[in-house]
């Protein structure tokens, strides 16, 4: 069983910059992808950005490249997502899942989740 929880959530101004973190509970092998996805009410979960534990192989989606960076620290079993120059559109819930299987931007492949952090641009 791994339980997954977030923090780092909050308001950020456009230009300024933000990190989230997901901490693990339990065993996380060298395959597990750890990803970060957002969602906004009335649309369905995004893939943001995510992980290859072991490797250390990152993915991001086109519209976040250049601006968040995905990390792992594997002594600590914690995920960061740094999200710098925040624009409106960045506002979301951004919740991490686990997926045993490897890399993947779909959510209903996930096998866990954490309760989600609130991200609000407020410029």
């Amino acid at each position: 069983q791994v339980q997954l929880v977030e923090s780092g959530g909050g308001l950020v101004e456009s230009g300024g910059s933000l990190r989230l973190s997901c901490a693990a509970s339990g065993r996380i092998y060298s395959s597990t992808f750890m990803g970060w996805f957002r969602q906004v009410p009335g649309k369905e979960r995004e893939f943001v950005a995510g992980i290859r534990w072991g490797v250390g192989n990152t993915y991001y989606a086109d519209s976040v490249k250049g601006r968040f960076t995905v990390s792992r620290v594997s002594a600590e079993n914690t995920v960061y997502l740094q999200m710098n120059n925040p624009k409106p559109d960045d506002t979301a819930v951004y919740y991490c899942g686990l997926e045993r299987g490897g890399y993947s931007p779909v959510a209903s492949s996930y096998e866990y989740w954490g309760q989600g952090t609130q991200v609000t641009d407020s410029s």
